[in-house]
């Protein structure tokens, strides 16, 4: 994959008198390639574990060794991932491979790919999600349903079985803000 730049995390806090400081400027500190070398780069930004979230002057970021798909319960995660043109790698993933990739994101029981299903990486968690383009072109699959994705576009996605798709031949770079849900209605 073309390497792609990197990015900043800027965070804030509060000095003892109150006043609004910069806490953090670097890139974030962690990045996990899935899927073996040349896979997606996911930059896990900040994550919370509660809502609200706790507002104070001494914690940061809460601590997490492994690269975990969803966020914590009532919790939020943001990260950026970098999707590099997809290819027969991708493409020919069997069922078990798929469940392996989704593993190692800590989201083995996400996985939906199964006979007939639209693309190898289908899944499905109990989140509604921000979805920012920031770079590139990404086809979101759903069920019964695509739409290519451009720098600027946005999707809401709301616990959809789908899956990310880089059909193009240049690297994509996406903003996901992830909020923990709850499914209702049978769904």
């Amino acid at each position: 994959m073309t390497e792609t730049p990197s990015f900043r995390r800027i965070v804030t806090g509060h000095d003892p008198s109150g006043r609004a400081v910069i806490t953090q400027d670097a890139p974030p500190t962690r990045a996990v390639e899935i899927g073996g070398p040349g896979g997606a780069m996911f930059h896990e930004v900040w994550h919370t574990t509660e809502t609200p979230a706790r507002i104070d002057r001494d914690s940061g970021e809460p601590a997490e060794d492994d690269l975990v798909l969803g966020p914590p319960a009532r919790g939020t995660r943001l990260r950026v991932i970098d999707f590099p043109p997809e290819d027969d790698r991708i493409r020919n993933l069997s069922g078990a491979q798929a469940l392996g990739t989704f593993a190692q994101m800590g989201g083995a029981d996400a996985a939906r790919a199964g006979a007939g299903a639209p693309h190898p990486l289908m899944h499905r968690t109990q989140t509604v999600d921000y979805a920012i383009v920031i770079d590139g072109e990404l086809t979101l699959v759903l069920d019964d349903s695509e739409a290519v994705l451009e720098a600027g576009d946005i999707v809401i996605q709301r616990g959809t079985s789908h899956a990310w798709a880089n059909r193009s031949a240049k690297p994509c770079r996406v903003a996901f803000v992830l909020i923990d849900g709850q499914y209702t209605d049978g769904l």
